[in-house]
Formats: structure tokens, C-alpha cells, sequence
């Protein structure tokens, strides 16, 4: 591996012109692929296998053209104090505005509140449906103009007036402002930490151009591949991340070896050849993660996941070829001005004089008990919280007071109860039942009865009369753990109604999918860390040769991961500090949240294992001892990893500001973990348990030695090979013979 990618890495670098022609001419061309592709497909979040999802197909076959999933716009009207919404004035207005949109854009149906008896009983707040045929995040932008417009009108006849529901869901772009934002701090740190502008530049160029490429390939493949809008954002998020992350590795070993004088072509080589191989396998890990979510049973999850692990295998190619090729441009530019000059520059590497890395390597391996307990422990009390982990997705009610959305929520809780924001639908499916309207009536009654239902809406049937749709009140907020109860009871009651009445009864409406959806995800959130967990410690147990240190780096993963979903609950759950960050309103953890954060994470914190532990390793193949390789490890990595770390911190926690509740959440849940695996495990807990583990870290069962391949990562190989024969004979190319490779 090490010798190959060392000829790959030393080959893009000699011929760089025609590696980054290559590049930008695949940029070009599947930018105009993309370009011309035709419109993506709207895949919708279908949920195979769940009641509601079998609900919602069920209702498009019997409801012909009343498109079940389709975004749904509430428009509530309070009347000023002292009044009635019913007074002739105010009603007038509201069924002017009902009328005025019951005919626009997209507009499928306008049910007026006197008409439906969509009125509180003190007569003070009424609410229009208003029902489109665009699946929510697709209703067009003049139907939402036509919206607001028709409810200002309202308003300034005199009425409060506020919409909600889905119809004014954002399509689930980016936001732009806050990866500027972290883009803008990750050149920050890069030129702190490299000290030149050309080398802090050339990790964030390439990370851009190989997400660029990844996401007009998504665009371009889009219709072919059933790739929808959506499907991007993953692949947008986690590529940035390691591509920026690939680079730096790169250029960090480049300089080092620069400064072990080594000419720029063999030090481009060595570089590839070492960092590279860290690169290829912490590349195999992600995409690895990535690849896990299809286990989930979520089609868009599993496309999403798919298309950002294409993403990270353009960010491997990218750092192995077009990173040496612009490092041929740069040249010995990449070091800091005075060290540019070759004899400063191997006194530079010969003195290998201490840092930060060294020093707290040293402290770590002075105390590596107190090290290792402290991280565990205190690790472990963040991650107390977890253990009330209660999953959902907010909807309206998480949004800032400021909105729209969150006002006509109060409002309606106010008007008619909680339970009005998140009502649940029954089909009755009594085809083939003598007579359906009793069975339906016999279903209405029995549900009535439950605790915590308030009302229960007459039924309405199809054209065929077999199969209706009855609407239930519950008496508790759609994310609610109360409401989650009744949907529960009423599915447990379905078998016995079929008895009586002979019709079947499932329960749908975007609150039971969205409980559904949770349920699903929760089951499958240990089938997945299984899946991804034991792949990547089978891969890690190849990279190290060692069978302790893949199951320490997964252990230490599951720590971070568990201490970042603590926090989570400890912020957004149950509103600690929350007002710091502009958390309005506290309830249930998103429900994808917990998978996202560990298909992310464990990306990167594969990344920091492999690059940190791969240099500790190449030390002690070279003859170090334990303790002293993880001194060296720390000496030439400690700084990258941080300046990694701290990166992938700032793009995270520019989420943190943005309004929308539930990029807030991944932002804080990303920023948390990244910093408790990068600084807590991977910078204390990992060189504590190496010290304490000593030579048997490296252990390997003599059966397994037999089987498992030696990929040479390390690049022993490159330390005992000449180079290549164009290499220069002077001082400044050939091999020094005080030191060995990457030492």
C-alpha cells in the first residue's frame, strides 16, 4: 500500500499539470452533465413497513387525487379583544380570505372554519384548511407569497392572523451563511497552524472542488438514480469535513518531510505514501458508516448515506493526487518564509525540538492512570442524560416566537387545545363489511371513550363508500409523550374493532408517521452501531495488526458519541443553558439525529484514530519504544489533529445560530461530539491506554498474523527502498542517514 501510494503521490507531483488538467477538466464536465440533467425526482419520506405509511398508501388508492401526503397550510384567525371571530365583520373577512386563495397556485381545497366548525367554543379563534397538491418543501414560492398576502389582508381588516402547517416547510437547502461562516474560521486555523497562506489554501480549494464534483454528480445522476434534492445535503455536510480533513493530513506530512530534507518531489511521494495510506483507510471507515445507514429501513436515509460515501471516495482521490499536483505549483512555499531555505529546513528536522504535542504526550504518559480514568468518568457523567433520551420530530411548536408557524401553534393550543396542532387520522377500511357507515360510527365511538382523546370528527368516505377517514382530537401537544400513549392504544384496540365491526383501522396523519418514523429509527439504531462498529474494527484490526487498538478506538467512539447525545438531551431536552443558544422551547430529540451523529462521527473520529495512531505505529515498527513512539505520534500529529478537530468544530457550531430547530440541534450534537472524541479520547484517553497497554497494544494472535494482510501503512517498505532513480543525489533529496522515514 505504502509503496504504491508513495509512486502514485510522487507521479501526480511530476506531472501535475496534466493531474490537475484531469481534475478540472471531470469538474467541468459533469458540471455541464449536471447542468442539463433533468429535474431530480420528489422521493417524499416514505416509511416502508410502518402503519402510517400503509395508511397513507391505502388512502391514495381509495382517495383518488386527495394526494394524502401532500403540504397542508393552516391559516388561524383571533379576533381583536372584546370580540367574536363570529361577529359579521370578522366572518366576513375570513371567508374573504378563504375565497381569495381557494383558487390559486397549487391550491387543491379551502375549507372555511363556519363551514367546517373549525371555531373555539368562546368564539374568539377560527382556522382554514388550506390543502395543496405539492408534497411539503415543494409548494411553489408564489403560492406562498398568495398566502401570506391573503392573511395580511385579514390583518389589516383588524384580525390577528398567523399560518402554520406544512405548506411552509423550507426545501432542506444549506445554509449558506453558516458554512461560510465555518469555512472562514477554518482558514483561520489553517494559517495558525501552517503559518502559510498557499498551505492553509490548499486543503480548503481541494475540499471545495471535490464536494463541488460530488454534488454535480448527485444533481447530474439525480433522475437516473432516484437521487432527490435532498439527498445532497449529507454528502454537502460530511465532505467539506473530510475533504478539508484528507488535505491537511497531507500537506502536514509534506512539510514534515521538507523538513527532514527531503527534495519536493520525494517528499510529495513519502507523504502519500504514509499519510496517504492513514488517508485510504480513514476513508474506508467513513464510507463504511455511510454506507450502514441502508440498515436503517429508511429509503432516503439510505440514498442520502450512498451518495455521501460517493462524495468521500472523490475526497480520498482528491487528496491522494490533486493534493501532491497543486503541492508541485507550491513547492518548498508551503513552509513557513523562514524556513524555506533547505539548510534551515533539515536543522529544522533535526532538531525536532518539543511542542504542545510533546509536552502533554509526556504529562499523559507520567499519569496515564489518572488520564484514563478521568476522561471515562467524566465522559461518562455527560453522558448521564442520554438515559432519558426520548426521540421525535419538532414541529412548529420548537420554532422561535418570532415565526409565523409558532405563533398560529399557540394560538390554536389557546383556542382549541394542544391537541388541535397534531390531530391523528383513522382509516376505516370496511370493504367488504354489510354495512361500512355503522362499522365506521362503531370505530368513532369506541376511540371516543380512550383517555386523552377530545374529539372525534364524523366520518367522511370515499366515492366507493368502503373506506373512510375519521379525524381524532388528541388532548396532548403532537410531541407529547401522551400523545405518543393514545396512538399506541388505539392501534392496540384495532384488532378488537376489526372483531366487532369488521373493518380494519389504521392510524395515520403526519403525527403518527412522525412517531412511526422515531420508533423505526430507535430500533435500528443498535443494528446499525453493530454493523458499523464491527466492520470498522475488522478494518482497524488490518491497519494496526493489532487486535487492543481497533477495540479501543470503537470503545472510545461509543464514549463521545454517548457523552454528545448527553449533552443533547441535557440542552434541548431539558433546557439546561438553553437560552444561550436560542432555545425557545425544549421537547423530544430529533429523531434522526442519533444516526446522523453517528454516521458522521465515527467518520471523523476514524480519521483522528488512523492519522494519530498510524504515526505512533510507524515509530514503533521503526524501532521506538512504546512510550517514546507516542511521543513522536504526538510531536508530528498532535497539532494537525487539533487544528482537524477544531475545523470540523467551527463548520458544526455555525449551525448552532440558525433559526431552524432541528439544524440548531445537529449542529450543537456535531460541534459536542467532534470535541469530546478529538480532545478528550483520541488526545487523553487513547496515549493514556497505549501507555498503559505498552508493547502488548501492538499484540496480534499468532493464527491471525497468518491471515491478516500486511498493507503496510506505516510505510516500513519506504525506509529500507532507495528512491526512485530520479531523485536528486545532493543533500537535499536522498535519504539522510541520521534519521528514518517520518520519524
Amino acid at each position: 500500500m505504502a509503496t504504491f501510494l508513495y509512486r502514485l503521490g510522487r507521479w501526480s507531483f511530476l506531472r501535475r499539470r496534466l493531474v490537475t488538467l484531469l481534475w478540472v477538466a471531470l469538474l467541468a464536465a459533469v458540471g455541464v452533465l449536471a447542468a442539463k440533467a433533468p429535474a431530480a425526482p420528489d422521493d417524499g419520506f416514505a416509511m416502508p413497513g410502518t402503519e402510517a405509511q400503509k395508511a397513507f398508501d391505502l388512502m391514495d388508492e381509495r382517495f383518488p387525487g386527495a394526494m394524502s401526503d401532500g403540504a397542508s397550510a393552516r391559516i388561524v384567525f383571533v379576533a381583536p379583544s372584546g370580540q367574536k371571530i363570529t361577529a359579521a365583520a370578522n366572518q366576513q373577512t375570513v371567508e374573504k380570505a378563504v375565497a381569495e386563495l381557494a383558487h390559486g397556485e397549487q391550491v387543491v381545497g379551502a375549507a372555511g372554519p363556519f363551514k367546517t366548525g373549525a371555531v373555539s367554543q368562546d368564539g374568539t379563534t377560527a382556522y382554514a384548511t388550506i390543502s395543496y397538491d405539492a408534497k411539503p418543501g415543494k409548494v411553489s414560492t408564489g403560492a406562498t407569497e398568495a398566502l401570506e398576502q391573503a392573511a395580511q389582508h385579514a390583518r389589516d381588516a383588524g384580525l390577528t392572523v398567523d399560518v402554520g402547517g406544512t405548506a411552509l416547510m423550507a426545501g432542506g437547502e444549506a445554509g449558506g451563511s453558516a458554512e461560510a461562516i465555518g469555512m472562514a474560521i477554518s482558514a483561520v486555523v489553517l494559517v495558525i497552524t501552517f503559518g502559510s497562506l498557499l498551505a492553509a489554501g490548499l486543503p480548503l480549494l481541494t475540499a471545495v472542488i471535490g464536494v463541488g464534483l460530488g454534488i454535480a454528480l448527485i444533481t447530474g445522476l439525480g433522475s437516473v438514480l432516484g437521487l432527490s434534492s435532498t439527498t445532497s445535503t449529507l454528502a454537502m455536510m460530511l465532505g467539506l469535513a473530510v475533504g478539508i480533513d484528507y488535505a491537511v493530513f497531507i500537506v502536514s506530512r509534506y512539510r514534515a518531510e521538507l523538513l527532514d530534507g527531503y527534495a519536493p518531489k520525494e517528499a510529495a511521494g513519502r507523504a502519500v505514501g504514509t499519510a496517504g495510506s492513514a488517508v485510504v483507510f480513514a476513508g474506508l471507515t467513513v464510507i463504511i458508516a455511510l454506507a450502514g445507514l441502508s440498515v436503517v429501513g429508511i429509503p432516503l436515509l439510505a440514498k442520502m448515506g450512498l451518495a455521501a460515501a460517493g462524495t468521500v471516495v472523490i475526497a480520498v482521490l482528491v487528496a491522494l493526487t490533486l493534493v501532491p499536483a497543486l503541492l508541485g505549483f507550491i513547492g518548498q512555499r508551503v513552509l513557513p518564509r523562514k524556513l524555506r531555505n533547505p539548510r534551515r529546513a533539515a536543522a529544522a528536522g533535526a532538531a525536532a525540538r518539543p511542542n504542545g504535542g510533546t509536552r502533554w504526550a509526556r504529562f499523559v504518559l507520567r499519569r496515564p492512570v489518572a488520564v484514563l480514568v478521568g476522561g471515562v468518568i467524566g465522559l461518562g457523567v455527560l453522558a448521564l442524560p442520554a438515559l432519558d433520551l426520548r426521540l421525535g420530530l419538532p414541529g412548529d411548536e420548537a420554532k422561535p416566537t418570532s415565526t409565523t408557524q409558532r405563533r398560529a401553534y399557540d394560538h390554536l393550543s389557546e383556542g382549541f387545545g394542544p391537541g388541535f396542532n397534531g390531530p391523528l387520522t383513522l382509516l376505516v377500511d370496511a370493504k367488504g363489511v354489510p354495512d361500512p357507515k355503522a362499522a365506521a360510527q362503531q370505530v368513532g365511538d369506541a376511540v371516543k371513550g380512550l383517555p386523552g382523546v377530545v374529539a372525534v370528527t364524523p366520518a367522511a368516505f370515499n366515492q366507493a363508500g368502503d373506506t373512510a377517514l375519521v379525524t381524532v382530537m388528541p388532548a396532548t401537544g403532537p410531541s407529547e409523550a401522551a400523545t405518543t400513549d393514545l396512538v399506541h392504544a388505539i392501534r392496540d384496540k384495532a384488532p378488537g374493532l376489526k372483531s366487532a365491526s369488521g373493518a380494519t383501522v389504521l392510524v395515520s396523519g403526519p403525527t403518527a408517521m412522525n412517531i412511526d418514523v422515531s420508533q423505526k429509527l430507535n430500533d435500528a439504531l443498535l443494528p446499525y452501531l453493530a454493523v458499523v462498529v464491527g466492520l470498522a474494527v475488522v478494518l482497524l484490526l488490518v491497519v494496526f495488526r493489532s487486535v487492543l487498538v481497533p477495540l479501543k478506538a470503537a470503545a472510545g467512539f461509543l464514549l463521545s458519541v454517548a457523552a454528545a447525545l448527553g449533552a443533547v438531551v441535557a440542552v434541548f431536552q431539558w433546557g439546561w443553558l438553553a437560552e444561550l443558544i436560542g432555545i425557545e422551547q425544549t421537547g423530544p430529540v430529533m429523531s434522526m439525529m442519533p444516526i446522523f451523529m453517528i454516521g458522521v462521527v465515527f467518520g471523523l473520529a476514524m480519521d483522528y484514530e488512523v492519522f494519530l495512531v498510524t504515526r505512533i505505529r510507524e515509530a514503533y515498527v521503526h524501532g521506538e519504544e512504546p512510550g517514546e513512539a507516542v511521543v513522536t505520534g504526538f510531536r508530528h500529529n498532535a497539532r494537525v489533529v487539533t487544528a482537524a478537530a477544531l475545523i470540523m468544530i467551527s463548520v458544526f457550531a455555525g449551525f448552532i445560530g440558525m433559526n431552524e430547530p432541528m439544524i440548531k440541534m445537529m449542529g450543537f450534537g456535531l460541534a459536542a461530539a467532534v470535541a469530546f472524541d478529538a480532545f478528550v479520547v483520541r488526545m487523553a484517553i487513547v496515549p493514556a491506554a497505549l501507555a498503559l497497554l505498552g508493547r502488548r497494544a501492538w499484540w496480534l494472535p499468532r493464527p491471525l498474523e497468518r491471515i491478516v494482510p500486511d498493507v503496510d501503512v506505516e510505510g516500513a517498505k519506504l525506509r529500507t527502498e532507495p528512491p526512485l532513480p530520479d531523485a536528486p543525489a545532493d543533500g537535499t533529496g536522498t535519504e539522510p542517514a541520521r534519521h528514518s522515514v517520518g520519524v
